[in-house]
């Protein structure tokens, strides 16, 4: 799941984001998860409320969620909520390496419901959150 701005990749600080663009990234995810013999399905927004909403149908839906919500990481409490409703193994992951950047940003609400985190890895961030989810899922 995908949130706000990262539709404007290929477009946003490349020191920070990289070059790729959201659906460049997208497919270079889809890869990975094959490799792992993982569906993915892919999910993106600039509207907090319709990310909430899709959190909400996710059960029975999906097994686990690999989710980067943007700067709603930091702030919004509707998408933590909604996040511990799924029930769901959850991985939080960011392109850039938040932990390193303005202060703000190394706030997450989301952080302890998550079975891992990755951040500052560019793409191949997501391939790790995959991993983990998958060990996860299979208790490995």
């Amino acid at each position: 799941m995908h949130g706000v701005n990262l539709d404007q990749l290929g477009r946003r600080d490349p020191e920070q984001y990289g070059t790729l663009t959201l659906d460049e990234l997208e497919v270079r995810i889809q890869g990975s998860a094959e490799e792992l013999g993982l569906q993915a399905q892919f999910f993106r927004t600039n509207h907090e409320g319709e990310f909430v909403e899709r959190l909400h149908r996710l059960a029975g839906l999906a097994d686990g969620v690999v989710l980067n919500p943007g700067a709603w990481t930091h702030y919004s409490y509707a998408i933590r909520d909604a996040l511990e409703l799924t029930d769901l193994p959850a991985v939080e992951v960011h392109l850039s390496d938040i932990e390193n950047r303005e202060p703000w940003r190394r706030q997450s609400v989301i952080a302890e419901l998550c079975v891992g985190r990755v951040f500052g890895k560019g793409p191949e961030g997501y391939e790790e959150a995959l991993k983990m989810l998958q060990d996860r899922l299979t208790g490995s």
